[in-house]
């Protein structure tokens, strides 16, 4: 039996503060496989300069080659909106005697309960989390008990935080400034490569 990890998100540019949440995670729990999952839209937000699809999936190759981890394209591919949920069936389906651990920022877990079908999501994954505010962990505790009436198995982990976004990165980057410290290489060059961000 495995444990593999799902990172989903929009990744418009994937950064270091999404690798260092899984990395850590990583190290707390021992996942044998990674797999980072970008949108093709989120359904939860509307994102601003959201560049193709196929560039984030590429940038996240880049960016996941320097760890081992996979990306899979499977929610690029799909034709109906990117609900979690369907992500997670899919992957069970895929590995069905393997435990799956879906990790996600803070805003997105004190939200799991406003997502399509929270409690299916529960029982297909181990729900990894960590604060990214002050008084955050208090917050997520408080939830993660309103969670677990749902079913959820959950595991908050207080994790140094590193204080990047995409927005930061997209803003920095249309401001000629250096993102060296915000992006891995690979993912800089292929930004610079294909002028992104620079609208």
């Amino acid at each position: 039996m495995q444990k593999i990890a799902i990172l989903g998100g929009t990744f418009n540019p994937i950064h270091n503060g999404h690798l260092h949440l899984v990395k850590r995670f990583s190290e707390k729990i021992g996942f044998d496989r990674v797999i980072l999952i970008p949108t093709k839209v989120p359904t939860h937000k509307g994102e601003e300069h959201l560049v193709d699809a196929a560039h984030r999936v590429c940038m996240c190759r880049l960016a996941a080659k320097e760890y081992g981890y996979e990306v899979s394209d499977m929610e690029v591919q799909r034709e109906t909106p990117s609900y979690t949920v369907l992500t997670l069936e899919a992957l069970k389906h895929k590995f069905p005697n393997d435990m799956l651990y879906f990790i996600t920022g803070e805003d997105m877990f004190l939200s799991l309960l406003k997502w399509n079908n929270p409690d299916r999501i529960f029982q297909l994954a181990t729900i990894c989390s960590a604060p990214r505010s002050i008084g955050g962990m208090e917050k997520m505790e408080q939830y993660a008990r309103i969670l677990k009436m749902h079913g959820a198995n959950t595991i908050l982990a207080n994790i140094d935080f590193l204080p990047i976004s995409s927005t930061l990165v997209r803003t920095a980057w249309k401001n000629g400034e250096d993102i060296s410290s915000l992006v891995p290489a690979a993912v800089v060059n292929y930004m610079k490569q294909y002028d992104l961000y620079k609208e």
